[in-house]
Order: structure tokens, then sequence, then C-alpha cells
């Protein structure tokens, strides 16, 4: 059985050799290797690193978006035996610094002059960096001693190769399982970032019980579009060493915004997502229908409830009758069959992990015929630790304990994890990775659990508890989700500590926005011009107040204020996984907040 990454590495580039392993779509074209030339790039960066100084256990950087050069520098590290810190492009200057000086990072690679800039801006306090390399050519600045060109590092490996062919793979080789691979900055919702150490086992150990559960009908010729970022850890574990695991060909996205063109291009067989994805797809769709004429809205809301019907029963495994199998064909065709040919045709199942995902959202997708799996985990358990199986799955739970993971509840419901992919620690963090862990070995998530006949249920953080002044426990994350299933909301956060009763603020959906005002027949310049009126106030208000009515009478909104200003990464109140900041959100709008209880006793 394969022990490091490195290794699977080597064996998918001997096996498929000539076959196409990734592309990414750069300025409307495809730039494709194949498994020789990317096991070759990977190499050449590698050697070229090794050059330069880079040792086995340094640490090396890589900030800059998806891109071929992002793979090879992540693989030739590897193989050199160093360990990466991926960094998030959204983060700001003084973020990215942190990282840099925590991590002691000796080179980093930055995608063009705006990331180059940052690190430039922050080297006076990085007295352990030695190198920089820019991936796109341009200006590199007057200091050419510490910054370099991508090619100019490949060029250096490639001429290392002809001197020494045996030395990279004998570095390669020579890592262990027990190596750190990859130190990875969790997004700090709750304090400071800490650096998470996952080894290669624990790498390895996550990529065998996946591909102990995934179906039979995945084939190594499969193709996949990935679109997540590789510093997420979810993304470079699912898209990235598990694609490479299983040898299937990944084409990734130019970007976010160009996901649903590429993915008609390269029609995927698997897409990796998150439920922010699934719902803004669900979200798209329903926009589309409301500009419908009223014959088509009707037909769609028909074979909406059939389809949900259908994808309820084959979730409880009852047959399906004759007559609503009928029904569900004509449906499929008016309805499903539709999502199916957005997402390229030939999309068997998608994931959904990270977050709660609405149960409609996941019946929707299921009419289909494109199951979603929910899953759970977090970057210190490697990314998964559980996840639904396509023939086994309840919706509103993350499905089983993955292969060789072992999952208890504490007394208060927390979620304990045991595993080989639970990470080594944090990095120069003594003190809070002895915090992170039971005595008895366990690693603490935070997010508090239940089980369902076997399957796990996630209820909420642990610290975002809301203990109400009347004492009522109240798990904010149910409230969000279920508002954000209304299309028009696009953020919720739910406020109530020691107060008597809930409130909220909300960023809305400017698109959504839009649509119901002209469907109102309210004029406006701008989507944001909309909250300034008195019309749409109330349409806001009709909306919290059907969402409300889904809740009991102490879950319920009773006051709230809708923000003009989207929450977003560069106002640091998301995190570079968009995950929102509650005690930034919290912080920055405390007098608006407490406005809104100020006549309560």
């Amino acid at each position: 059985m394969e022990k490091t990454i490195n290794e699977v590495f080597k064996n998918r580039a001997e096996k498929y050799t000539t076959r196409i392993a990734v592309e990414k779509k750069n300025k409307g074209v495809w730039e494709s290797a194949s498994w020789q030339e990317y096991y070759a790039s990977a190499r050449n960066i590698g050697l070229g690193l090794h050059i330069l100084g880079i040792k086995k256990g340094d640490r090396v950087s890589i900030l800059s978006e998806n891109r071929l050069e992002w793979l090879y520098a992540d693989m030739g590290t590897l193989g050199l035996g160093g360990v990466v810190v991926p960094i998030y492009t959204t983060l700001l200057t003084e973020e990215v610094g942190y990282v840099l000086k925590n991590s002691g990072a000796k080179a980093i690679f930055v995608e063009n002059r705006s990331q180059l800039d940052k690190v430039l801006a922050c080297q006076k306090e990085l007295p352990k960096l030695e190198k920089i390399i820019m991936m796109d050519p341009g200006d590199l600045g007057a200091d050419t001693n510490k910054i370099m060109g991508f090619k100019a590092i490949y060029e250096l490996g490639r001429q290392k190769q002809k001197e020494s062919p045996p030395l990279f793979k004998g570095l390669s080789m020579a890592v262990e399982p027990e190596d750190i691979a990859t130190i990875v900055y969790t997004s700090g919702t709750t304090g400071v970032p800490k650096g998470a150490m996952l080894r290669h086992k624990n790498i390895m150990a996550v990529l065998h019980s996946l591909d102990s559960i995934r179906p039979k009908y995945c084939f190594d010729t499969d193709q996949v579009v990935p679109f997540l970022p590789l510093s997420h850890v979810y993304g470079r574990l699912t898209d990235h060493f598990f694609g490479i695991y299983t040898g299937v060909t990944a084409s990734y996205a130019e970007g976010i915004e160009q996901f649903a063109r590429d993915i008609k291009d390269r029609r995927p067989h698997v897409i990796q997502a998150v439920p922010r994805v699934c719902e803004k797809i669900y979200q798209k769709i329903l926009e589309q229908v409301d500009e419908q004429p009223l014959w088509k809205q009707k037909i769609f809301r028909w074979g909406h409830e059939i389809g949900i019907e259908i994808s309820g029963l084959r979730e409880r495994h009852q047959p399906v009758s004759p007559f609503l199998n009928l029904k569900y064909k004509l449906a499929y065709s008016l309805v499903f069959k539709k999502l199916a040919q957005a997402l390229g045709g030939r999309v068997r199942w998608m994931t959904a992990s990270g977050a709660p995902t609405s149960r409609d959202i996941m019946l929707f997708f299921n009419a289909a015929g494109i199951t979603v799996v929910e899953g759970y985990g977090m970057t210190e358990c490697c990314a998964p630790a559980t996840m639904s199986h396509l023939d086994d799955y309840r919706i509103g739970t993350v499905g089983y304990p993955l292969p060789g993971v072992e999952i208890k509840l504490a007394d208060d419901g927390e979620i304990l994890i045991k595993g080989e992919s639970v990470f080594a620690g944090y990095w120069g963090m003594e003190e809070a990775t002895k915090e992170a862990f039971t005595r008895d070995g366990y690693f603490m998530s935070g997010d508090i659990g239940e089980f369902e006949d076997g399957f796990l249920k996630i209820t909420d953080r642990k610290k975002d508890l809301i203990i109400t002044s009347g004492g009522k426990n109240i798990a904010p994350q149910k409230i969000e989700g279920l508002f954000k299933f209304d299309p028009l909301f696009e953020h919720v956060i739910v406020i109530g500590e020691g107060r008597k009763f809930l409130a909220a603020l909300f960023n809305i959906n400017p698109i959504q926005a839009s649509l119901l005002a002209r469907k109102n027949k309210l004029s406006f310049d701008r989507p944001e011009d909309l909250l300034d009126t008195p019309e749409f106030l109330k349409i806001i208000d009709a909306h919290v107040g059907e969402r409300n009515s889904q809740l009991a009478r102490y879950e319920t909104i009773k006051r709230y204020q809708v923000l003009k200003k989207p929450f977003s990464p560069e106002s640091g109140e998301l995190t570079a996984s968009l995950k929102l900041k509650r005690n930034v959100v919290l912080k920055r709008h405390q007098a608006l907040i407490d406005a809104m209880y100020a006549d309560v006793n």
C-alpha cells in the first residue's frame, strides 16, 4: 500500500504516461499536461528549489489562484521533502505576513505583481524568507537576488535533472509517512489563525478511506472540473490529491465566475462542491423560473413536487409506484433535465461539505439524477472525517465516519475525533495543541452533534450556541440556514446572547432583490437603493415572516437590520473560505445591534 503522496504521484505518472492529467483554462484557452509532463514539471521545480538550498522540512509557501504552476510547485516541494504552506490570495498584507512569519517560510511562490507586493510590504519582518518566485512573467523589481521568475527556477531544475537523473526520485522516496507534508492555516473565525500540521500519513489515510467507499462506477477515465481554491484543505485533498490517487483528468476552471461555462465544456462526472455553490445554482434556477410565463412556473412547481416525492422515497429505500415513476419521467424531461445539462450532462454525484445544506435543495439535485453527498470535516482532520454513501444516506446528516476514523460525543455533545487522518498539532503552538485534545487522544472539534441511527448530525458550533436571558439554548446555524434557503438572503447572522429575543443582520442578494422589485413594479437605479424604499422593505418583512413561520416561537427573528455593504473577505467579515467571522461582525456592528435592543428592559 502506498504510504506517501510522493509515492502515489510517481506511480500514477508511470502508469498513465501520455494521458492528460491536468489542464487549466487560461484566457479562454486550455493549457494541458500529460502525466509524464506533470511529473517532469514538478520534478524540475523541486530540483530548482534544491539548488536554491531548500531542504527536507523547510517551509515553502504558495500565494496564488489555481493554475498549473500551483500544482507543479506543490508536488515539486513535496517531492523534495519540503513542507507546503498555502495562502489564500484574498488575505490582506498583514495576514500574509503573519502566515509567512509564523511558519518560518524559506521561499514563496507568488502568482503576480499584486501578490508580490504583499510579500515585499512585510519582508522586513521575515528574516527567514530567502526566495520569492513569481509565476507570471513581468517586472520582478530591483532585488533580483531575492526575487526570480518561475521559468528561471524551472530551468535550474531541468539542468540539474540532466546532471543527476536519480536525484529527485531519491529525495522523493526518502520522505517518510510521519514527515510533515503541509501546514494549513485555519480560517481564524474565532481568533488568530493556527497552522495545522498535516503529515503524509494523514493525507494517505484520507485517500485510502475515500477510495474504500467510492462507488464502483467511478473510473480513472472520469473527468473533473475543480474550482475550489487549492489553498483550501478540502479542495486540495479531494480535487488535487484524490485526483492524483484515482488517476482522473482534472480540468481546472478558469475561475469561480467561469465555472458554469467550463463545466459545460469539459462535462465532469463528479463535482466537488460546497453547500454555497449548490445554493447559488438552485437560487439561479429559481430566479430564471420567476422570469418565465405563469404556465411554465406551474409546470416547474408540479415537476418540483414530483421530484421531491420520488427523491424522498429513494432516500428511505421505499418502492416507487409505476404511476409515480411515469410522472417522474415527464417531470425529468420538463424540469430536471435542464439542470443536468447545465452541469454538463454527465455528473453522477457531487459533494456539499463544510456547512449545512437545505433538504429541499438536496432533493432537487437528487431528482435530477445528481446525488448530493454530504460530509463533515475540518482542517485538523485533513478535510473529511465523515461522508454519506451514495446508496445509504440521510439528508440533514453528514453520513458515517470514514473507515479508520473514530467519532464519539462528549457529555455536552461536542464531536470528538480520533484516527490516522488527525493532524500532528499546531505549528509552534504547544499549548494550543494540548488544549485541542482530550486526555485519551481525541481531537475536540468545537462542533456539537448527535447520532441518528449511526448517521452523524451537526447541530451547531460549540462557541456559537446562543443562551437567551430566558435560559433558552438556541443553535443559530439552523435558523441561519433556513433563512439562506430563501434566495433573497445572501448572508445571515443571528444575535441574542443574553437577550430577551433573537435579532439578525442580513445581506440581501442583489439579483433576487432586483427581480422582486421588477415583479412588484418598483423603480430603482441600483439594487442597494431598494433598501431605502418603504415598499421594498415591506417585501423583506414578508420574507422574514415566512421564514419565522417555520420556527418555534423562541427561535423567531423579532427584529433585524439589512446591511447595504455585503460581508466579504476584503472587509474582514468573511474568511477566505467564505465563513462568517461572527466575532468580527458583532464587534463591527455593535452600535446597530444595541439599537435593536435599546427599548428592551
